[in-house]
């Protein structure tokens, strides 16, 4: 089970979405790691619409194929900010500012890292990661951290530090590396995520909006362990009772909920 890794609790792939995973053994295995569920997508890129999908991008564009309002926002990113490839001792000495600050803004329900948890991850990544920084008046005000596989790129973590947002960091950088990547490396595609199912996120609209990404949509399976899934049965017929209780518990329960109603979704 070398292509699988533990997040969250759940058992998930640790290859790109367009190569087809191996689940064979996959039940045995959540039993060895205690996992709740395993999950993974089959189908990828299938042009029927589906409940779940990744925001990728697989266009070769030039500041000139952006929409005048994108192209303006672009230059005046890259005028205020520098972007560019570093070292990950860099992201552990400067990064978890960044971290911390971005993630004081989002809607959810984990808790962010300590800063002795943040160096502890990423300073077990590998040599298939890469990272970049973004800098105002030579301050790190962000930073990407990357997921290299042959000619795929995972956009895999992307923390702004907002008190800088005004200087449009993240024009300069997804323009920068999507350059890099996609024109410069001819990378078959760069991917910013799947569908957020834990919590609100506005950067895949935005990237649709701005940069030409797209919905690649695909299926969505799910094998869950004895014990959720019997939890599922019971709270499952009372979706719309739960849905209205955002506190505490109810929260990762909703989130059982609608994961449960993609993977139903395919049923039909």
């Amino acid at each position: 089970m070398i292509n699988w890794r533990k997040y969250n609790g759940a058992l998930i792939p640790t290859i790109p979405p367009h190569i087809e995973v191996d689940f064979s053994g996959i039940e045995e295995e959540m039993k060895n790691q205690n996992a709740y569920f395993s999950r993974w997508t089959s189908n990828f890129d299938q042009n029927e619409e589906t409940q779940f999908w990744y925001v990728i991008c697989d266009e070769k564009l030039e500041i000139l194929d952006y929409s005048k309002n994108t192209r303006n926002q672009i230059r005046r990113g890259l005028r205020n900010c520098e972007v560019r490839i570093i070292d990950k001792e860099i992201i552990l000495k400067e990064g978890y500012g960044s971290y911390n600050a971005a993630f004081l803004r989002y809607n959810t329900h984990l808790d962010p890292k300590s800063e002795e948890e943040f160096y502890q991850e990423i300073e077990s990544l590998g040599k298939e990661w890469e990272f970049w920084g973004i800098y105002y008046n030579e301050k790190m005000i962000g930073y990407s951290q990357n997921k290299i596989i042959g000619d795929y790129c995972d956009y895999s973590t992307i923390k702004f530090n907002p008190d800088y947002l005004r200087y449009y960091p993240s024009y300069a950088l997804f323009f920068t590396m999507n350059q890099y990547y996609l024109n410069e490396k001819n990378y078959k595609y760069v991917n910013d995520g799947a569908r957020s199912i834990s919590h609100e996120t506005n950067i895949q609209s935005f990237l649709m909006d701005k940069f030409k990404f797209r919905k690649a949509y695909c299926k969505l399976n799910i094998i869950y362990s004895p014990k959720i899934k019997f939890i599922l049965s019971i709270i499952y017929p009372f979706k719309s009772v739960f849905s209205l209780l955002k506190f505490g518990p109810f929260v990762k329960m909703n989130i059982l909920i609608n994961q449960e109603k993609i993977r139903r979704s395919y049923d039909k």
